[in-house]
């Protein structure tokens, strides 16, 4: 993340002389208290002469000051409802506060109790294989071994390589190989688009490995099932790196605090060595929102690219992207430039896209925005420019798109630094896998598709009898923005088409749908078309549709399947899931990030053990939001649900009202 001191902030110098670092003998100066004044009291002199790193508290007002600060330092406590947060900061971060604090009425204090419990997580047992408290979120060894798993089970979509060593392997200490899992349907050959996701770079961030992980699950998972899926891993890339810090993140695996990788070529008293390696990759290295300091939380390392660990990530960056920008900062990539990267964080509900190193807007600034309020539309978190109190350079989304002009975020999961599970698998992981499914559907052209407008709620029969014809129906949205930080630029649906097997990129052949009002003037359209299956041949067929603006820019194409038969309806076919679930709990199937569907009749079935009572709903994905649409609650373990639905992203929820065991669940659509 990056960060500049703006001009308001801009503090005469003098004001530094009576801080710790301008005073030799921190016992002589004069108490004060701490927040309005720059002057240090000799207690925080003294806690910085034992601990170059504290947890800072600062108490703030509004939630802009939230914001602006965990743009600038990622927390580690603290919230924007409880008007504060924790921070551990150096010396310099801490006096720089300060001066931000003077003008902006904060209180800001060191923690003394917070700073011993995170000193004290540093001495840690390193032979831990999990991570205490926190089931959900699998160890480095059980993420690799899970990408293994998918590779084996999905041979033809998954592949897993190395893409170099951890600093520890290059010394031949133990450490890791850093990998990346290749999602993509083999068979289909041509230059494809690619999301590549890069997670956990800071080694302490439990979710965004997780997250990534069970993104990469839901999408072998539902692919040949769901259509979108399936075009998209038919014609696009997914480049995943679960895990960017193995080292480091081992160590934060058994109970440390640790945020950078373990290079210990530079000794530290406290036990903070290492790197940050979200302020050494190379573009704009070293130009502010860094640390000299080798003790540092966010120390920019000897030289630009010094660590193994980002050596291999910006190789793969490299190879992941073609090359679209110039060499001048102020150079625009062409608006049909493809790919998108993304860095996934925790915690504080953002979504940033560059520069932080200025708060001048990047040269793709305009549809960086679009976009960026797009994803953040899914999730709910607020869209930002990633500049915040003061600049941070040597980060990866500044790399990515300062050197290749790619579409780059880096999005900060969550409300918790270590975000409980239960939080994690019912609200994080659904909305930001929504977040990021949409970064896929755009990954083609996210300059151009990211403002325009989107295909929802697409309907047809799932069936049709060959010679029929069939009413498909849509909505045409472009108000699908998080516009929590300003507005999107006024725009109107101008029309909308449809193509059958062969997508509009592929030189497919589109068909006008109408609005259904009559004409096409208002940011919500609903559209339609009557489909004749005449030449098409027996079987399933793939329906793309696709939206455009006034202004003629498409938005991404939405699909379904529609299989056409000899003129009989095909039987439904049932998928079994077995689940456990105790008294007062809940069960999700097929998982959390539900299933996406066509549309049509779903039914449930449940059966649960004899003497209990477990009741079964259907949810539907609204937004970021999931919402009961349908409920079966007798006073038995044995429940049903037929529901009439349209297309859209459902999951089943099985609550246990009373007594625990093994369920079955038998879906039919």
């Amino acid at each position: 993340m990056t960060r500049r001191l703006t001009s308001s902030l801009l503090l005469s110098t003098s004001l530094f002389l009576a801080s710790c670092s301008q005073t030799p003998q921190p016992q002589a100066a004069p108490p004060v208290t701490p927040g309005t004044s720059l002057v240090a009291t000799a207690d925080e002199c003294s806690v910085f002469q034992q601990k170059p790193i504290v947890v800072s508290r600062i108490d703030f007002k509004t939630e802009r000051d939230w914001i602006d600060i965990v743009k600038t330092f990622e927390p580690i406590g603290g919230s924007a409802e409880e008007k504060f947060v924790l921070l551990d900061v150096g010396q310099a971060d801490f006096e720089r506060l300060r001066v931000t604090g003077l003008s902006r009425d904060w209180t800001i204090r060191i923690d003394k109790a917070e700073t011993e419990r995170h000193s004290g997580s540093l001495k840690e047992n390193l032979g831990s294989l999990s991570i205490s408290g926190y089931s959900c979120y699998r160890t480095v060894e059980e993420t690799y071994s899970s990408a293994q798993g998918l590779v084996s089970q999905y041979p033809n979509l998954a592949s897993w390589s190395s893409i170099g060593s951890t600093w520890l392997k290059t010394k031949g200490r133990g450490g890791y190989d850093m990998n990346v899992l290749k999602l993509t349907n083999k068979s289909t050959g041509g230059t494809k688009p690619r999301l590549l996701i890069t997670a956990s770079i800071h080694a302490r961030e439990y979710t965004p490995a997780e997250l990534s992980t069970r993104f990469a699950e839901y999408l072998l998972a539902n692919y040949g099932r769901d259509a979108d899926v399936t075009w998209m891993l038919d014609s696009q890339e997914v480049w995943l790196v679960l895990q960017s810090n193995p080292d480091g993140r081992k160590k934060a695996e058994a109970g440390a605090s640790w945020r950078k990788n373990v290079n210990d070529t530079q000794k530290c008293s406290n036990g903070l060595f290492g790197a940050d390696l979200n302020r050494n990759f190379t573009y704009a290295w070293g130009t502010g929102g860094s640390s000299t300091d080798p003790c540092n939380e966010t120390y920019r390392g000897v030289s630009a690219g010094s660590e193994p660990e980002t050596q291999n990530l910006q190789n793969l960056i490299k190879a992941a992207f073609a090359d679209n920008r110039g060499a001048s900062r102020t150079d625009a990539a062409p608006a049909n430039t493809s790919g998108v990267y993304m860095d996934i964080h925790s915690y504080s509900q953002l979504v940033l896209w560059p520069w932080g190193d200025t708060t001048t807007a990047a040269p793709n600034g305009a549809a960086l925005q679009s976009l960026g309020r797009k994803l953040a539309y899914f999730n709910g978190y607020t869209p930002e420019q990633s500049v915040g109190l003061y600049p941070t350079s040597g980060t990866t989304d500044d790399f990515a798109y300062g050197e290749l002009g790619v579409a780059s975020y880096t999005i900060e999961l969550g409300t918790a630094f270590f975000e409980p599970c239960n939080t994690f698998t019912s609200t994080t992981l659904p909305k930001n896998q929504a977040a990021l499914l949409y970064a896929l559907r755009v990954a083609r052209a996210p300059y151009q598709l990211g403002s325009g407008p989107d295909s929802v709620s697409v309907t047809a029969p799932a069936s049709v009898a060959a010679g029929a014809s069939f009413t498909l129906s849509a909505s045409a949205d472009i108000t699908r923005f998080n516009t929590s930080n300003g507005s999107e630029p006024a725009r109107t649906v101008a029309g909308a088409e449809y193509f059958i097997d062969t997508p509009p990129w592929a030189g497919g052949t589109a068909s006008a749908m109408t609005a259904a009002d009559g004409s096409f003037n208002t940011n919500r359209e609903n559209v339609q078309a009557t489909v004749s299956t005449s030449g098409l041949s027996a079987g399933k067929h793939t329906v793309y549709v696709r939206a455009r603006n006034n202004s003629g820019t498409y938005g991404p194409v939405s699909a379904l399947f529609v299989t056409v038969g000899g003129g009989t309806t095909p039987t439904p076919t049932p998928t079994t899931y077995n689940g456990t679930v105790s008294s007062g709990g809940t069960s999700y199937q097929p998982g959390t990030a539900g299933f996406s569907y066509a549309g049509g009749t779903l039914k449930g079935n449940l059966t649960g053990p004899s003497g209990t009572d477990f009741d079964l709903y259907l949810q539907k994905l609204n937004g970021s939001t999931w919402t009961q649409v349908g409920a079966s609650e007798g006073s038995t373990s044995t429940e049903a649900i037929t529901y009439n639905a349209a297309s859209g992203t459902y999951r089943w929820r099985v609550y246990a009202y009373s007594g625990s065991g093994n369920y079955t669940l038998t879906e039919t659509k």
